[in-house]
């Protein structure tokens, strides 16, 4: 079994103990999931400037920049699920 696997790989179930069966996404659907990956990375690296804090930490300045962090990912993780259901 592998470390790490691409979101958008036909072989995602690789490291998956959940989801055992996923269609096979078209090139589009790759597309719209890795923009709204980038989307979100984005937006992520937006709170932690306004913050001051160090990109790709897991810290955030306040309180309010670390709950949009965690709605941010959630609004990701529920877009996947959209496009990969």
């Amino acid at each position: 079994m592998t470390d790490h696997v691409d979101s958008t790989a036909d072989d995602r179930t690789a490291n998956n103990a959940v989801r055992h069966k996923y269609r096979v996404l078209t090139e589009a659907e790759k597309a719209q999931m890795q923009e709204v990956k980038d989307m979100g990375a984005a937006f992520i690296a937006k709170l932690h400037e306004i913050g001051g804090t160090a990109p790709g930490g897991d810290r955030f300045a306040s309180r309010d920049l670390s709950l949009a962090n965690t709605h941010a990912e959630d609004a990701v993780m529920r877009a996947v699920r959209h496009i990969t259901a």
